[in-house]
């Protein structure tokens, strides 16, 4: 392995640390990374080994989580559709897995940690399906543009249902609505602990099928040529998805743009191979969602901004400059 192969993911993995511990040492208290790191080793009872244990750090375990699964969701769809403009927010995922939060919970009562991913990957399928079906109805999604079209008709319309649940019941709206916005505020260690296997297996499903993406990219027919069977590569991505979407919104509600951003960004240093895109976007998504949520924390503190508004500041700027340059 060359000097600059081996240095760009050395240079992540320190950025990922740093990320961490700015993190878990920064917001309306400052924690000084010696007692942040005392309170990681060794715990204690004081007030600030309170903030590290039982609020930061399950908060950035959420951050990395649920950043690095919707980078990875992003850069699998845009390898399974071929289209560059392909993430969960623009495809209905996020806003399908958020319906189906908001319903289980305001309807029938489902707010258990074990069953929000499991509401949120049904919400999530049930989302990208409806997607596909007004695609094809479109005439097959030739061109880049119509299965986004399809995406934005879908989102709207499933945001307004959740609009109305929430409208219909005051006390489940006041409860879901910051976590609506992409908020990390409420993360705790037992729900960490419910959706990391979630994430686990649909990570270790997109490892599996990232090779296959990159020969996929050369075309269907010439895949199929080279032994890539396209209907089974391009399932197995979308239960990847799934999985790594209805974790990621179990966790910090719908964050949108993340999922763009990051495998293109991921892109410019690692190359267009998804054997190293996929990992690299893990932690590049990681490191962006963890210093999205802790500017947030710090730029007007006491007071908060939810991880997803920065998000999608950024996001929507490189989405229309995507647009643009494939006029």
């Amino acid at each position: 392995m060359t000097g600059r192969t081996l240095a760009a993911p050395a240079a992540l993995g320190l950025l990922l640390l740093a990320a961490l511990g700015w993190h878990v040492t920064a917001g309306a208290h400052a924690v000084p990374i010696g007692a942040a790191l005392d309170a990681l080793w060794s715990g204690g009872d004081s007030y600030e080994a309170a903030v590290v244990t039982q609020i930061r750090l399950p908060r950035a375990l959420g951050a990395v989580l649920a950043g690095a699964a919707l980078a990875v969701a992003g850069a699998l769809m845009q390898g399974a559709t071929r289209n560059p403009l392909a993430e969960p927010g623009l495809f209905g995922l996020l806003a399908g897995a958020a319906l189906a939060v908001v319903a289980g919970q305001g309807l029938f009562g489902i707010d258990t940690p074990a069953a929000l991913p499991v509401l949120a990957a049904a919400g999530a399928a049930g989302g990208a399906a409806m997607v596909l079906v007004l695609t094809l109805a479109a005439g097959g999604g030739a061109g880049l543009l119509t299965p986004i079209l399809a995406g934005a008709a879908v989102t709207a319309f499933l945001a307004a249902l959740t609009m109305l649940l929430n409208l219909l019941d005051a006390r489940s709206f006041e409860d879901l609505r910051v976590w609506l916005s992409g908020s990390l505020a409420g993360v705790r260690m037992p729900l960490v602990a419910t959706v990391a296997p979630a994430v686990a297996v649909g990570g270790a499903l997109a490892l599996a099928v990232a090779p296959k993406l990159t020969v996929l990219a050369l075309g269907d027919e010439t895949a199929q040529a080279l032994g890539v069977r396209v209907g089974r590569t391009r399932a197995a991505a979308f239960a990847a998805v799934v999985a790594l979407t209805a974790g990621a919104v179990a966790l910090a509600g719908p964050l949108a743009f993340v999922g763009l951003t990051v495998p293109h960004a991921a892109r410019l240093v690692f190359g267009t191979g998804y054997a190293r895109l996929v990992p690299a976007s893990a932690l590049l998504g990681a490191v962006y969602l963890l210093a999205a949520d802790t500017l947030g924390r710090t730029l007007l503190a006491p007071a908060e901004v939810s991880a997803g508004i920065l998000t999608a500041l950024v996001g929507a700027p490189v989405f229309v400059a995507l647009i643009r340059a494939r006029a």
